[in-house]
C-alpha cells in the first residue's frame, strides 16, 4: 500500500482529500494535541478492524470517537450528564475523554466490545476540519505499532505506518505529548482511567470526588476488561528493557549513576545529564518542567531504538499534575518494573513565636536535614524571581525600584491601611513560595526536610509535607524568652503574643504538636531531637 503525505499548509486540497479516505473506509494518521492517531470512520466496523490489523492491536482494546463539538454527543450517546457538557464547556476541545453509554449506531467493535464508548474533541484545527468534512467521527488510536511508544510528530508516525496505511497528515509536532486523559462518567463518583493531557486537579475542582483507577499505578491480572486504551497491555515500549526510578530527582539520579553501565540508555531530567558520560542519555527537560517532559518522554523512549542500547533508566516524575501522566507512561513502557530510590521526609513546622522553632530546626540539621526558610526564602525570590516580582507589579504598580530592589515602604503603604489589599500580597506570596520550595527539595539528597513557616497552614504549604509539627510552649515561658533573644520590653512581648494565633488553632490544623516547657534551648532541642529520629524511623518502614 501506498502512504501518502498530507501537508495542509502548503496544500489547499489535502484537507478533502484526507477526509475522502475516511469516508470511503481508508486509514489516515491525523495531528492532535496530544499524539498523532491512526483514524479510521468509527462506524464502519471493517475500517475499525483495518486499525488494528494495522497496528496489530488485541482487538479487546477499545477506541475512542473523535468529534468536532459537544453537540455531536447525543448522535452517538445516550444518558449523557450535565457532567459531560461541563467538562465539555471547560476543557473541550482538549485532551479530555469522557466514558459514556454508547448508542447501537457505535460498533461494538470500536468499543473493544462495551456497552460504553470513550468520546473526546481534540485541540487541531486540522483534524477537527477533516471530522466535519468527513461528517462521521473518527475511531483513532496513537499511531504507531502496538507496544511501541507513540508518535508525537509525522516522521515518528511514518516510521510505524509507512506502507500500512493510506496516508499521514502532517500537523506539526504535537503540543501537549502525552494521550488524553480519560474520565468515566457512567459510575459514581467519576473514575479516572488514564491519566493524560489534562491533569486530575483540574477534573477535580469540575467534578468534585474522582477516584483513580488501579490500572494507572499497577498492571491490570490477567482476565481483567480494559474500559479504555492503553490500560491492560505493555505499552509505549522501547525495543530495550525499561526500568524506572522513582523517588526524589537527587536520588533517582544518583541511583542510575550507580547502576548504570557503558552504553546504557538514560532518560533523566536536565539537570542530572552530565552525571552519564558513557551512557546514551536523552533529557526529559527540567525537573521542574512537567510539560515539557509530557512533550518529550514519547520521543525519549523512541530514540534508543536506532542504538545498540540493552537497558534504559528513566528518572520519574513524581504524580502531581501531568507529573501523573508522565510516570504512567514510562511505568508502562517498563512492564511496570520500577525501582524506589526513596524521597526525603517532609515535616513542616510551625508555631508562634518564642515556643522554640529554632531548637526544633537545630535537631533536624543534627540529623542530616535540610531546613527551608519559607520567609527568607520569599525575600531570595523578591530579588531574583522574575514571576513573583511580575505579579506583585501586575497588582500593585511599579514597587521596585530602579536598582531593582524592593520599594518596602511604598509596598507597605499600599497593603497594610487595607485588608483586601494585604489578602492579595498574601495571596501572591502564597502562590508563588511553592513552586520554588519544590526546586529546593528536589535537589536535595537530605534523609529530612524541615520546611519552617509561620503561615504553613494558611499559605497551604502543608501540602508539600508528609506531616506538620505545631511547637507550643506556656505563654508565660513565650513572654520571657521573646524578651530575652529581641531586647523588648515586657509591655511590647505581650502584645506581640496577643496578636498570633492561639495554641488552639495549632492543634486543630497540625498533625502533632511539640510542647516546650524545657528549662534551656539545649534541653528542647534533645527533646525534638528525639522525637524527630522517631518520626524519620517510622517513615523507612
Amino acid at each position: 500500500m501506498k502512504t501518502v503525505l498530507f501537508h495542509p499548509e502548503k496544500d489547499h486540497t489535502a484537507i478533502q482529500e484526507a477526509a475522502a479516505i475516511i469516508k470511503h473506509g481508508g486509514l489516515l494518521g491525523i495531528p492532535t494535541e496530544t499524539v498523532y492517531g491512526l483514524g479510521a470512520n468509527a462506524l464502519d466496523e471493517t475500517a475499525v478492524i483495518h486499525i488494528f490489523q494495522a497496528k496489530g492491536r488485541p482487538q479487546d482494546n477499545p477506541l475512542i470517537l473523535h468529534i468536532p463539538d459537544a453537540s455531536w454527543l447525543e448522535k452517538y450517546c445516550h444518558h449523557v450528564p450535565a457532567a459531560a457538557y461541563a467538562l465539555a464547556e471547560k476543557f473541550w476541545p482538549g485532551p479530555l475523554t469522557m466514558i459514556l453509554p454508547r448508542r447501537d449506531i457505535v460498533p461494538l467493535r470500536t468499543t473493544g466490545g462495551l456497552d460504553t464508548v470513550g468520546v473526546r474533541c481534540p485541540d487541531h484545527p486540522v483534524t477537527l476540519d477533516i471530522i466535519r468534512a468527513a461528517g462521521v467521527p473518527v475511531a483513532a488510536p496513537s499511531g504507531n505499532l502496538s507496544g511501541r511508544p507513540s508518535p508525537t510528530t509525522a516522521e515518528h508516525m511514518w516510521e510505524d505506518m509507512n506502507g500500512r496505511i493510506n496516508g499521514i497528515v502532517d500537523g506539526g509536532a504535537c503540543t501537549v505529548g502525552v494521550e488524553s486523559s480519560i474520565i468515566d462518567l457512567t459510575v459514581t463518583p467519576p473514575r479516572l482511567l488514564r491519566a493524560g493531557g489534562l491533569p486530575l486537579e483540574a477534573l477535580e475542582e469540575v467534578l468534585g470526588e474522582v477516584e483513580v483507577d488501579k490500572a494507572i499505578r499497577e498492571k491490570l491480572a490477567d482476565g481483567e476488561q480494559a474500559k479504555a486504551p492503553g490500560m491492560k497491555y505493555r505499552h509505549y515500549a522501547p525495543k530495550a528493557p525499561v526500568t524506572v526510578v522513582t523517588g526524589s530527582p537527587m536520588r533517582s539520579a544518583a541511583y542510575i549513576a550507580a547502576q548504570a553501565g557503558e552504553g546504557s540508555g538514560v532518560i533523566c531530567f536536565d539537570e542530572f545529564t552530565s552525571l552519564y558520560p558513557n551512557c546514551i542519555v536523552h533529557s526529559l527537560g527540567s525537573m521542574n518542567d512537567v510539560s515539557e517532559q509530557a512533550r518529550r518522554v514519547f520521543d525519549a523512549l523512541r530514540t534508543f531504538d536506532s542504538t545498540e542500547v540493552r537497558q534504559i533508566f528513566a528518572q520519574c516524575p513524581d504524580e502531581n499534575g501531568l507529573g501523573l501522566a508522565v510516570s504512567n507512561r514510562l511505568k508502562k513502557a517498563a512492564g511496570f518494573c520500577t525501582v524506589d530510590a526513596g524521597r526525603p521526609l517532609v515535616i513542616g513546622l510551625t508555631g508562634p513565636t518564642g515556643a522554640g522553632k529554632t531548637s526544633a530546626l537545630r535537631a533536624i540539621e543534627r540529623l542530616g536535614g535540610c531546613v527551608l526558610d519559607a520567609d527568607a526564602i520569599y525575600h531570595e525570590m523578591l530579588k531574583t524571581d522574575l514571576p513573583l516580582r511580575t505579579a506583585l507589579t501586575d497588582a500593585f504598580g511599579e514597587v521596585f525600584l530602579p536598582d531593582g530592589s524592593l520599594d518596602r515602604q511604598k509596598l507597605g503603604t499600599a497593603v497594610f491601611g487595607d485588608a483586601k489589599e494585604l489578602e492579595k500580597l498574601n495571596q501572591i506570596i502564597y502562590a508563588h513560595i511553592p513552586r520554588e520550595l519544590s526546586r529546593r527539595m528536589n535537589a536535595t539528597v537530605a534523609p529530612i526536610i524541615g520546611i519552617d513557616a509561620i503561615n504553613l497552614i494558611e499559605g497551604g504549604l502543608d501540602k508539600l509535607c508528609h506531616c506538620t509539627v505545631a511547637v507550643l510552649s506556656p505563654a508565660q515561658l513565650r513572654l520571657g524568652r521573646i524578651m530575652a533573644r529581641d531586647g523588648i520590653s515586657e509591655e511590647y512581648a505581650r502584645l506581640r503574643i496577643a496578636a498570633q494565633k492561639g495554641d488552639d488553632f495549632y492543634r486543630q490544623h497540625c498533625t502533632y504538636t511539640l510542647n516546650n516547657t524545657c528549662d534551656s534551648a539545649a534541653a528542647f532541642e534533645e527533646q525534638a531531637y528525639v522525637f524527630f529520629y522517631g518520626l524519620l524511623q517510622e517513615a523507612k518502614k
